[in-house]
């Protein structure tokens, strides 16, 4: 997946389709000019990428996916290249353009054929054309059958605005999904292509608006928004070349319980990387010399009980806590410490299983002075859910977390969702799977928790935050 070229706004389905209703009925746009733009784009991204390709086959199934591919089978043909034609459905029985679109390709006296196994091992190109964005079951059956067929062919598959078994709102696969090489998606970019299994199965990410007006846009709200690193780049604060370490915030680290000195080690460097004037770290006196030996900037109190005085925490510009915590008491006392102050707080790891357990006291409630970092299992169990449906409803799930405890919500993962109160959420589509490794949450912590030490508004230190981390993870894979 890329995010190149990318537009900002994320739609559901259900949006695009208004926005297509709205093309077409209000602004006078043919449905059958936009199924033909639709395409000329995706063969005109086909010639180009990929300009020796000579054996195209295409899958079409029903409605208007369906009609894209017969379009774009049309004008292969034109062009002069072996194409195939694969079709589930009785194309006599489709509606509307897509019968437009059938008609025109079946006028130059051509046929689907059958799909057998050699047809698509030969193939430069396999075409997906099954199933759009209006998915209502599961896939099984022959349409499943297909798709293996299509995954196993090894020949390059470039699917027709998304993936044939890719839930365009959720990204979740449903029942089976093609593997694409590319996916060339129109009119808005549907939200589910940037989470969960979307980013997977989509391979790299092409837009393309067909000509679509701003005045169209201007009548749909989008559902979400990407955070684009261009725009959010020059909200970095340049330092003066007078500048101290007390103008750069103190953040406090609080955590690690016996035997856990690692992840409050990873949050302190990652903020003094992150350009924090100071970091003290608050953990068992056993664990200074771990935290210290590699990075002798950090300061450190130790707390044999767990409690913190609160005039020390109100000291703080900031805090991240939970690393390393467990459901011992001291962890439990580190944490109602750090309830009872109203700094800005990153709440992350043991401190959200913690308040999955209610193990805190204060009652850890709906607050609006903490952002809250789970990944998929500690979303789960603060809403009492498992980690699959979590990942299936992400949007939902970000939405929910913050109904439920208030500040910001950042739902870690592929396409780490930002949510916050009365605002549309946030997605970052930065990022690896090389980042999938102990340890990184603590370093994106610390990251936030810098950021909020140096004044930034919560908003601005996770969406920086998150892109900083997710961006130095990707030019770290390219190295």
């Amino acid at each position: 997946m890329t995010e190149k070229h990318l537009p900002i706004n994320l739609y559901s389905a259900e949006a695009v389709r208004k926005l297509d209703s709205i093309a077409i009925n209000e602004f006078g746009i043919p449905g059958y000019e936009l199924m033909k733009r639709a395409g000329s784009a995706f063969f005109n991204y086909l010639q180009n990428t990929w300009p020796l390709a000579k054996r195209i086959v295409v899958c079409c199934g029903a409605g208007n996916n369906a009609g894209d591919g017969y379009v774009i089978a049309k004008l292969a043909m034109q062009a002069e290249l072996d194409v195939s034609v694969v079709s589930l459905v009785d194309p006599v029985k489709l509606k509307g353009d897509a019968k437009k679109a059938w008609l025109d390709w079946h006028s130059m006296g051509y046929q689907p054929v059958d799909g057998s196994v050699e047809l698509f091992q030969r193939a430069d190109v396999v075409v997906d054309a099954l199933l759009g964005t209006g998915l209502q079951r599961e896939v099984a059956g022959c349409w499943a059958d297909l798709i293996d067929v299509i995954n196993g062919s090894g020949s390059v598959v470039l699917a027709v605005d998304i993936p044939s078994g890719i839930c365009a709102d959720t990204g979740r696969v449903v029942g089976k999904a093609v593997q694409a090489t590319a996916t060339v998606t129109f009119i808005g970019v549907k939200k589910g292509l940037l989470t969960h299994q979307g980013v997977d199965y989509c391979g790299e990410l092409i837009f393309d608006d067909l000509g679509i007006s701003q005045q169209i846009y201007d009548r749909q709200p989008a559902q979400a928004q990407r955070l684009d690193w261009a725009e959010l780049s020059p909200h970095i604060k340049p330092r003066r070349a007078s500048a101290h370490k007390h103008q750069h915030g103190h953040l406090l680290v609080l955590g690690g319980d016996k035997g856990m000195p690692g992840a409050v080690r990873l949050v302190a460097e990652a903020a003094l990387r992150s350009g924090v004037g100071l970091v003290t770290v608050v953990s068992h006196a056993e664990h200074a010399e771990i935290v210290l030996s590699g990075c002798a900037e950090i300061m450190f109190r130790s707390s044999e009980d767990g409690h913190v005085p609160l005039a020390f925490l109100c000291k703080a510009d900031a805090i991240v806590i939970g690393p390393g915590l467990s459901n011992s008491a001291w962890s439990k006392n580190l944490f109602s410490s750090a309830l009872e102050c109203s700094v800005q707080k990153v709440v992350d790891a043991g401190a959200l299983r913690l308040m999955s357990e209610g193990g805190a006291t204060p009652v850890a409630g709906s607050r609006e002075d903490w952002i809250l970092t789970p990944h998929a299992g500690e979303a789960a169990a603060l809403l009492g859910e498992t980690s699959e449906s979590i990942q299936n409803s992400r949007f939902a799930s970000a939405e929910l977390l913050q109904l439920k405890f208030g500040g910001y919500v950042l739902l870690k993962g592929a396409g780490s969702l930002l949510q916050s109160a009365n605002e549309r959420v946030q997605l970052c589509a930065y990022g690896n799977p090389g980042m999938a490794v102990a340890g990184m949450g603590d370093v994106l912590s610390g990251v936030i928790g810098a950021l909020l030490a140096q004044g930034y508004t919560p908003a601005l230190a996770c969406q920086l935050g998150v892109c900083i981390h997710s961006i130095a993870g990707d030019m770290a894979a390219q190295q």
